[in-house]
């Protein structure tokens, strides 16, 4: 009883700390994006930063919402792992919307990198004068890849659960287990890829950043005057820095599911195969 109470405190404490957090993080982004579509009805456009951080407030919403969902279902409903739509659907809309919410952050520091970096190269000029129109298909691409990997993500829910129903004696176990595996393969080196191909996106912005800045500040040694272009790159950088440092986080994370991934199912069979010879 003594026990039962005590995890029910440890429950709702971390449920309270849970939805403090999502609050907080919905209501920042919710400002972002009120701000974001109150200028957007006044000027009847959108710069293409503007774009970027409208659909980076919205991915950050729906990220933070799905992640309370998930996490406070199975604290108010014990049994809800059982019910196959919420097995399938919300881990697929998370995958979504954590997704497109890398590649938008990838494609604002590559933006504002390409705007406010300066090279004599005929390519980053190129780049330079066609980044405003590349924005909205760069937003849609990321859409396409985020969409793959809900759709990946959801098969290997309703494959993952088809067999949890099959998976009876050792045999059926073990290639259930042999199939997931080679499942989870699939979807984790996609969403690996994914994920180191952003994470360079976001280091080479901001060494490319660092250089222009540096060649700009050697250039002005020799001015006194407080020179508006530096400026931009340090207001640039710490935007690009604080998105590296999530990158940082968000790619230490995956590593340790995927370790984790692969480490639960062979416990789970050890464990069958115990029980099975006992």
């Amino acid at each position: 009883d003594v026990y039962f109470k005590y995890l029910i405190h440890i429950l709702l404490t971390s449920l309270a700390i849970i939805t403090l957090e999502a609050f907080a993080g919905v209501w920042i982004n919710a400002f972002i994006v009120c701000v974001l579509c109150i200028d957007w009805v006044k000027k009847k456009t959108l710069n293409s930063n503007e774009k970027i951080l409208l659909v980076l407030g919205c991915c950050r919403i729906s990220c933070l919402g799905f992640a309370w969902i998930r996490k406070f279902l199975p604290i108010i409903y014990l049994n809800n792992i059982n019910v196959h739509t919420e097995l399938q659907l919300l881990p697929s809309f998370a995958r979504f919307f954590n997704y497109l919410n890398l590649w938008a952050s990838a494609c604002l520091c590559v933006f504002y990198c390409i705007k406010i970096a300066n090279f004599r190269n005929s390519f980053f000029i190129y780049l330079k004068a066609k980044i405003d129109r590349m924005v909205p298909w760069l937003l849609l691409g990321s859409g396409i890849l985020a969409f793959l990997m809900g759709i990946v993500t959801y098969d290997i829910n309703e494959f993952q659960h088809s067999n949890n129903l099959t998976a009876t004696c050792l045999e059926n176990f073990w290639k259930a287990t042999i199939r997931k595996e080679n499942r989870f393969f699939i979807s984790f080196f996609l969403a690996g890829f994914g994920y180191a191909v952003s994470f360079m996106a976001v280091i080479f912005s901001a060494v490319f950043l660092l250089f222009s800045l540096w060649k700009h500040k050697q250039k002005m040694q020799t001015n006194s005057m407080k020179d508006l272009s530096v400026e931009a790159h340090i207001r640039a950088m710490k935007s690009i820095l604080s998105f590296l440092v999530m990158y940082s986080i968000n790619f230490l994370c995956l590593v340790l599911t995927l370790f984790y991934k692969i480490w639960n199912p062979c416990k789970l069979l050890i464990f069958h195969c115990r029980k099975q010879l006992i």
